[in-house]
């Protein structure tokens, strides 16, 4: 008996040995793990814009970065990668160590537009990206260079139609929201307007107050000081709604083309695979900073209305953007190739 009772033991505690010492083999990658994922940020994180300097994308990242640098105790870096309408900066945080330190303010173009205007990615939106928050709206608004005569959206068709391709609208790129704000614009209006695509907001505004172009689809926040200057004449903005920034300028739905909505947006997002703790703390940050009074203003007064999200509803809300543009792409038969 006393034979047996042993045995009986021993079997017993053999497989509870095991298993303590499976745990005790496992417990320190965890602990290792959920130890750097505390002490995160340990070196300075960089942000990639896919513009240049100046434009709406680039002004959300900034206003971000500096209050964000100063909750974390660690340096903020902007890295400007203009080109392929946010492609280029896109694919380098696609590939991007998932450890929090490169991060992407993602825009419209290159997450919910360029997949289908653009016919092989080096990167998927939904794949290769975690979402963090949603930052902004941004109301695009149709300016015009005042050499133009055309004080109302249809006063410029009617110019359109009486002069098919002579009329040039810039954009801050192929893909962009400007891009196919100008294509859904074509093809409910039925004109033929000759698109100019620059690397950024920046640059297409400096060559509109140039007169080099007639016509932006600009962001709010690139147009807002040079129509309040009077250097360019504001005829409609892009939403379905009048923006609050820009009250007593019509929508360009209810002068004539009721289909018409084109809202513009950006966000924050990291590699795949980022530790979930990392995403969590950025976005309890962000969507403090984007709560905080004076950035509300601030934005605002450059036509920018914050909206921090949590992860899963901005990844949401890209999913559903994507479906939406792909429509309008293959409607207006647009393409980057």
């Amino acid at each position: 008996m006393h034979r047996a009772a042993s045995s009986g033991t021993s079997r017993c505690v053999r497989p509870l040995a095991a298993l303590a010492s499976a745990l005790c083999v496992m417990a320190p990658a965890h602990a290792a793990t959920s130890s750097a994922d505390l002490r995160y940020p340990e070196r300075p994180i960089r942000l990639l814009v896919g513009f240049a300097p100046g434009g709406g994308t680039d002004t959300t990242a900034r206003a971000i970065a500096q209050r964000l640098g100063a909750a974390l105790g660690q340096q903020v870096v902007i890295d400007n990668r203009p080109g392929a309408a946010g492609n280029i900066a896109a694919a380098i945080v696609a590939k991007a160590n998932p450890d929090g330190y490169t991060l992407l303010m993602g825009t419209i173009a290159a997450l919910a537009i360029n997949p289908t205007l653009y016919g092989n990615l080096p990167f998927d939106p939904i794949r290769d990206f975690a979402p963090i928050t949603q930052a902004v709206n941004s109301t695009n608004v149709l300016v015009v260079h005042p050499s133009v005569k055309a004080n109302n959206v249809q006063e410029l068709i009617a110019l359109a139609k009486a002069s098919p391709g002579k009329i040039l609208y810039g954009s801050s790129g192929v893909g962009g929201a400007g891009h196919l704000a100008g294509e859904l614009f074509c093809s409910l209006a039925h004109v033929k307007m000759v698109h100019v695509p620059y690397k950024g907001g920046g640059p297409v505004m400096v060559d509109l107050l140039a007169g080099q172009v007639h016509s932006v689809f600009a962001t709010a926040a690139t147009a807002i000081p040079h129509i309040r200057s009077g250097k360019i004449r504001p005829l409609g903005v892009t939403t379905i709604k009048r923006a609050g920034m820009l009250p007593d300028i019509p929508t360009i739905a209810e002068q004539g083309l009721k289909d018409f909505d084109a809202n513009n947006w950006y966000g924050l997002l990291a590699p795949a695979k980022t530790p979930r703790p990392i995403i969590d703390k950025l976005n309890a940050e962000v969507v403090k900073i984007l709560n905080q009074a004076d950035i509300k203003q601030y934005l605002f007064n450059q036509g920018l209305d914050p909206a921090p999200t949590t992860p899963e509803a901005f990844a949401a809300y890209v999913k559903s953007e994507m479906v939406k543009w792909a429509k309008v792409v293959r409607d207006a038969g647009a393409s980057a190739n």
